[in-house]
């Protein structure tokens, strides 16, 4: 079987990459980097370049192409799915597992451009599986600055709750999707163990680093200033303060059990995510190791 794999060199496509070498498959590639891909994963994967709006490019990286793994991030979702599904369609695929989120059909921005993305796909009748995860562990990497200069979390979403994923489980769940072909037609809702609200995140982050945290409430105003000032455009800033008003809303705390009955195992747990990247909530001379650097926002 031979599988696509796009977004091969960000958070979860080369997790999905590694769990496919780990199986014995020879993944391809479709990314932006060829020297990145390179860098990451040597010899073991054939590597195309382009980029997803680039019709031409996909349909020659999908030629005897059996599964593909589709990710796409933005407000350009739709209109890059549309184009993948096309170019997967023309190539005769077999199976388009397409990562799409939680957030899906509550009226989020985030989650309509998934939303009109998976449309796009069904109008063209690809087999598909959307994998519809929750917000991603790794997106609390976006509150190491305030952590390790203050020793505060700031956020907007009050008491609500989210169960926050390890993007390991998604990219595993991701590549026995792609592998068995099973699920074809269905929206998969991806979730971790437990609904945490964010103040019960910042104290689980403040027992593992062993420093005292405090997790500050803030308005959609204060949260919008903050998030402009990362320099994101304006769409993206209000897709995310209008997630979190979600979350405060009690809207997005859903707990399923599908990562487990699909991997026969429970869903890592937000404390070993939390051990893993400690050194990112402390400073250098406290980890005594350099710091990492967030990953790329995908959903709050």
């Amino acid at each position: 079987m031979l599988c696509l794999i796009t977004g091969a060199t960000g958070e979860i496509g080369s997790k999905v990459v590694e769990n496919l070498l780990a199986r014995g498959q020879r993944p391809r590639i479709f990314v932006r980097d060829f020297e990145k891909a390179r860098s990451l994963f040597g010899e073991r994967v054939d590597v195309f370049a382009g980029n997803l709006a680039d019709p031409a490019a996909l349909r020659r990286a999908m030629e005897e192409v059996d599964s593909l793994f589709l990710l796409n991030s933005g407000p350009e979702i739709p209109a890059r799915d549309e184009i993948a599904a096309i170019a997967a369609k023309h190539a005769g695929v077999k199976h388009l597992v397409k990562l799409s989120s939680l957030d899906v059909q509550h009226g989020l921005a985030i989650g309509t451009w998934h939303e009109h993305g998976e449309a796009a796909i069904r109008a063209l009748d690809v087999p598909f599986t959307f994998l519809r995860p929750s917000g991603f562990m790794s997106n609390l990497l976006a509150w190491a600055q305030s952590i390790k200069s203050e020793g505060i979390v700031r956020s907007s979403t009050g008491d609500g709750r989210r169960a926050f994923i390890h993007s390991g489980d998604i990219a595993a769940v991701a590549a026995e999707v792609l592998l068995s072909r099973g699920h074809v037609g269905e929206s998969l809702f991806l979730t971790g163990p437990e609904a945490l609200s964010f103040a019960e995140v910042t104290a689980k982050i403040s027992t593992v680093i062993g420093k005292p945290l405090i997790f500050q409430p803030i308005s959609d105003e204060e949260a919008r200033k903050q998030y402009a000032a990362t320099g994101a455009p304006s769409a993206e800033t209000e897709a995310h303060v209008a997630l979190w008003r979600a979350i405060r809303e009690g809207r997005l705390a859903m707990v399923t059990d599908t990562v487990e009955t699909i991997l026969r195992r429970p869903p890592v747990a937000l404390e070993q995510w939390i051990a893993e990247n400690a050194s990112t909530f402390v400073g250098i001379a406290e980890a005594g190791q350099s710091e990492t650097t967030p990953r790329e926002l995908v959903s709050g």
